[in-house]
């Protein structure tokens, strides 16, 4: 059963049947306002990328998945690939976790979207995140991206090691950059 998260919220990743989960797929989707025009409406591409950033114990950043760095250094973290248009329904992008397989030193996995010709939230509609067990394909958790504004990026959730299991926060705070690497700042005061 999946949760909708509000901004802020944390769930605890632990199966309904007991144990951890595995390997998870953040994925991201959005949709492009049509833009209106004389002749009525048309349609336009919105480029938004989505990104984990890697955080140890110290808080500091030690890996990156992004659209120029699709796997992590330890292999756990794999992008499948940029989506240039938000076409298509489901999951535009999505970036697949295998939590066993993580570096011991990475603690905190954080989700960011940004759009990296710049377009602002204010051109996207029915942005989401959620979060899917990849052994049977179910969501447990979403957030809606609102909001609509002039930032271009945000930071949707982060995933923390809790003992032996993970945890999930909303975040959804807006921030302005191009890339991950701008978003730092905005990232490193959520960590």
């Amino acid at each position: 059963m999946s949760i909708n998260l509000s901004k802020g919220q944390k769930i605890s990743l632990t199966k309904s049947g007991g144990g951890t989960l595995t390997k998870v797929r953040m994925g991201l989707g959005w949709d492009a306002v049509p833009k209106k025009g004389l002749f009525g409406s048309k349609a336009q591409s919105i480029d938004l990328d989505a990104s984990c950033m890697v955080f140890d114990a110290s808080r500091s950043l030690i890996d990156q998945v992004w659209f120029q760095q699709l796997k992590s250094n330890d292999g756990a973290v794999v992008h499948t690939g940029d989506n240039r248009t938000g076409a298509g329904d489901g999951d535009d992008e999505s970036i697949v976790v295998d939590l066993t397989a993580l570096a011991p030193a990475a603690q905190t996995l954080v989700f960011v979207v940004n759009s990296f010709t710049g377009q602002t939230f204010s051109q996207i509609e029915n942005a989401f995140c959620r979060l899917i067990d990849m052994s049977d394909e179910s969501e447990l958790a979403r957030y809606e991206l609102t909001g609509s504004g002039t930032h271009n990026a945000q930071v949707m959730a982060k995933v923390v090691r809790d003992g032996q299991g993970w945890s999930m926060t909303a975040i959804g705070s807006i921030a302005n950059g191009r890339t991950f690497h701008d978003l730092i700042p905005a990232v490193s005061a959520t960590v």
